[in-house]
């Protein structure tokens, strides 16, 4: 009894050491290179709805219809984050409670019902009838901002917008900052439904494969097989084509201009009229994708929320 006893606590301890891991790399994030200025086939800035500059986010900080959020939570946030700005992350306003499983079970990693989502954005203070200016990084971290934008976009909020270069480039561009988050100012909100335009579910890509074609956006050794973050197996969706999503950048952090981005396709073999899904490991990354490609043109795009982590347990997957 004692030796069960023992080998179950060792056991527990390991997974505890596991999941302090996995939280760890993905607080780090991809920390991977833009694309050299040489390589650009224009030097133009993108220019999007969801799109704003770290100049704009410095003219407006303080304005009382704008809400400054941090996307890289409260942790990032005591270190630093803009003046005024509050935190949360996709996590705190997904399907990511223990009350769901683990990344990878069925209900996890989601967009939550209406009825819990309005209750969870309305505790944070996001105002529908206020703009939004959302906080991520792009090389240096995953493009939180970006999967909360997607989520809240499908929840019908219509001025929110993520900074082209993320916070590094709001810092850089002189905003004021501070330690630790700003406390928020609970609203209601009520969020009626939730409009799936641009939200691949597992079931439907299942059952309807072969009628999309498949990005992951993940690193390299990810996308050959790599297990890096508790996964349940490694390797690819099959004949998923790989653009990694630091290739939508420029070495210091802003995106690669419209043409950049067609050219990126292009050269996959990818059209404006394909039908496209986007994923990585828990659909952030992807979402940073499927908003940049619905902003140049490419209306019939998906982000995959549940990504590899569920895919990876139900599905095939290549090496």
């Amino acid at each position: 009894m004692g030796n069960k006893v023992m080998k179950n606590s060792i056991k527990n301890f390991g997974m505890y050491i596991g999941a302090i891991l996995l939280a760890a790399s993905l607080l780090e994030g991809c920390g991977n290179k833009g694309v050299p200025e040489e390589e650009l086939v224009s030097k133009d800035s993108f220019e999007g709805q969801y799109l704003v500059t770290a100049d704009y986010v410095k003219e407006h900080a303080g304005d009382e219809n704008v809400i400054l959020v941090d996307c890289r939570g409260a942790d990032k946030a005591k270190r630093e984050t803009l003046e005024g700005a509050i935190a949360t992350t996709w996590q705190e306003i997904g399907t990511c409670s223990e009350s769901y499983g683990a990344a990878g079970d069925e209900g996890w990693g989601k967009i939550p019902e209406p009825s819990e989502l309005s209750e969870k954005l309305g505790e944070l203070g996001m105002d529908k009838n206020k703009e939004l200016i959302l906080l991520g990084e792009t090389l240096n971290g995953w493009g939180d901002d970006a999967r909360v934008l997607w989520e809240l976009a499908a929840a019908g909020y219509t001025e929110v917008k993520m900074v082209d270069g993320g916070y590094s480039a709001a810092k850089e561009a002189g905003v004021p900052t501070q330690k630790g988050a700003s406390d928020p100012e609970p609203v209601e909100v009520v969020i009626d439904s939730i409009d799936k335009t641009h939200v691949m579910e597992t079931e439907e890509l299942m059952n309807n494969y072969d009628a999309y074609k498949i990005i992951d956006v993940r690193t390299e050794d990810e996308y050959k097989g790599a297990v890096k973050y508790d996964e349940a197996q490694g390797g690819h969706l099959p004949g998923a084509v790989f653009l990694p999503y630091t290739d939508l950048f420029r070495e210091n952090g802003s995106l690669r201009s419209k043409a950049d981005v067609e050219k990126m396709m292009e050269d996959a073999g990818i059209s404006k009229g394909d039908k496209i899904v986007a994923y990585c490991t828990g659909g952030i990354r992807s979402a940073y994708m499927q908003l940049v490609l619905e902003m140049a043109g490419y209306e019939n795009t998906w982000n995959y929320d549940q990504s590899f982590w569920r895919w990876a347990v139900v599905g095939e997957v290549e090496k």
